[in-house]
């Protein structure tokens, strides 16, 4: 795009249907995420928002049974990290073909392959098939967020996008308290199956919710030709990832050929998808980019294995399980409610500091419940202290970028920050695998495929506090970027 593109070409501007500031005579109803102008579309997003996010809580809840029916635990982590795999590829695609094309067909073509890959992961009969469900649910959830960004970029000004990057947060309220309750329940009594094939249903409402409000956004960019080298370089860094994932599936030698390879693919491609200077935490958007996928991923690698932890090692049943991790996004919605607050604007670099600290504390935790004497319930208050930490760290990650995304270069940005955020969790919740593995964790014998409940196995409890270890001291290194997180002085 060039400097003369209309201001509502990108995600970080409001679009000409978004201005209720500028006119007179503009409906002051409208001028709210709620107003006559933007219900139907705010009512949307949220109901997308929350069909994802009952998808995360239900699944956390059924894995550990799924895996184990299977005979699958040592890919366990794998099931995860698969879905981020796919995603971080689909991202790149949906941020090109938003800016070209609008974000329209992405977001419904992204729907759609979300509940084809529950219906795969939901009738696998082999790990394999699992894992490779949970790829496709991937492209499609990519699909989606970097669509719902474009949205909020176009419709609505920038005064409400603070409050609509909160409704995201909110949106899981509800979910993350009933999705371990039902999926809990659904596996005891139906079995596991059952909550990855329910959960297609859902996928209609929000398609007639926000079709019509979507109809009214201004198509993509002048050029109608996407940007063909970034995708290829997203499928390289998804194909690299892949094959880390693999060899990190056996720590023999031979697995040194896949892992060269992987980061053969990975390393150079990630250095030009990301923008320049990501790495090494540059001020600014670059230090943004870097903070979203290091929370993401600390938080994430260690959230994957609480339900697993507390079924194999203290006895909990999936529901009881699924239900100490509730209180996080309850919290997590409060954070994200915290950052939109006006007055603290000037602060919010210094929210961000704190919030990675309360992740690093809250995932230190979390391995006390190893011992027997600690109370179970000490797990639910950690990750409720935890969900704080990640809702300003994450809701405000995506307002600075926002704030320093022109109009030409808001898809892309929004593409970088998603491409971040998955490649944090591929990493780190392949490495928490990797560790989980080395000691001893993948030794946790598979119960029947038809047991509700399954039997406590020996302990393992090394395996899972060399994760919440190695998690607890990323969260602080993430601490540390958000230092970085204000523009540098421009040199004249």
């Amino acid at each position: 795009m060039t400097a003369l593109d209309p201001p509502d070409a990108g995600l970080g501007t409001p679009s000409r249907t978004a201005e209720p500031d500028t006119d007179p005579a503009s409906d002051r109803t409208g001028d709210t995420i709620l107003g006559r102008r933007h219900r139907a579309l705010t009512l949307g997003i949220v109901t997308v928002v929350s069909l994802i996010a009952f998808e995360a809580s239900a699944v956390n809840t059924a894995m550990p049974i799924a895996a184990r029916a299977l005979d699958g635990v040592e890919l366990y982590a794998y099931a995860f990290s698969a879905y981020f795999t796919a995603s971080l590829f689909a991202m790149a695609l949906s941020g090109e073909w938003c800016d070209r094309k609008g974000p329209l067909t992405p977001l419904f073509s992204g729907i759609v392959a979300f509940g084809a890959g529950l219906l795969i992961a939901g009738t696998a009969q082999r790990m394999w098939m699992f894992v490779g469900g949970r790829a496709v649910q991937g492209i499609g959830g990519g699909l989606v967020i970097v669509a719902l960004y474009v949205v909020v970029g176009r419709a609505y000004p920038p005064r409400l996008q603070p409050a609509v990057l909160a409704s995201f947060s909110a949106a899981w309220v509800l979910p993350v308290i009933v999705g371990p309750l039902i999926a809990g329940t659904i596996t005891e009594q139906a079995g596991w199956r059952w909550v990855f094939l329910s959960i297609p249903v859902l996928v209609l409402p929000p398609l007639a919710v926000m079709l019509s409000a979507l109809r009214t956004l201004p198509p993509g960019g002048r050029s109608p030709a996407m940007n063909g080298r970034r995708i290829l370089l997203a499928l390289a860094v998804a194909c690299g990832a892949g094959l880390l994932q693999y060899a990190a599936q056996d720590l023999a030698w031979y697995s040194l050929l896949p892992a060269a390879a992987g980061l053969a693919l990975l390393v150079p491609c990630v250095l030009r998808l990301l923008p320049a200077g990501t790495f090494r935490a540059a001020r600014g958007l670059p230090s943004v980019v870097l903070l979203r996928g290091v929370a993401a991923g600390a938080f994430l690698g260690a959230e994957s294995f609480v339900p697993l932890m507390l079924v194999t090692q203290r006895g909990l049943s999936p529901t009881a399980a699924g239900l100490t991790l509730a209180g996080g996004g309850l919290t997590w919605a409060l954070g994200s409610y915290t950052q939109s607050r006006a007055r603290l604007e000037p602060y919010r670099e210094r929210l961000m500091g704190l919030g990675m600290l309360l992740i690093a504390a809250a995932i230190a935790l979390v391995p006390l419940a190893l011992a027997g004497s600690v109370p179970v319930w000490t797990v639910a208050v950690a990750w409720t202290v935890g969900g704080y930490g990640m809702g300003v760290t994450i809701s405000s990650a995506s307002v600075l970028m926002l704030k320093l995304s022109g109009p030409d270069d808001a898809g892309s940005n929004s593409s970088s920050l998603q491409v971040s955020d998955a490649l944090g969790n591929i990493t780190l919740v392949g490495l928490s695998g990797v560790l989980f593995v080395a000691f001893g964790g993948a030794a946790i014998a598979p119960a029947h495929p038809t047991a509700a409940a399954p039997a406590v196995p020996s302990s393992h409890p090394a395996a899972f506090a060399a994760v919440y270890a190695a998690m607890a001291t990323v969260a602080l290194v993430g601490a540390w970027v958000t230092t970085r997180l204000r523009p540098g002085p421009v040199k004249r």
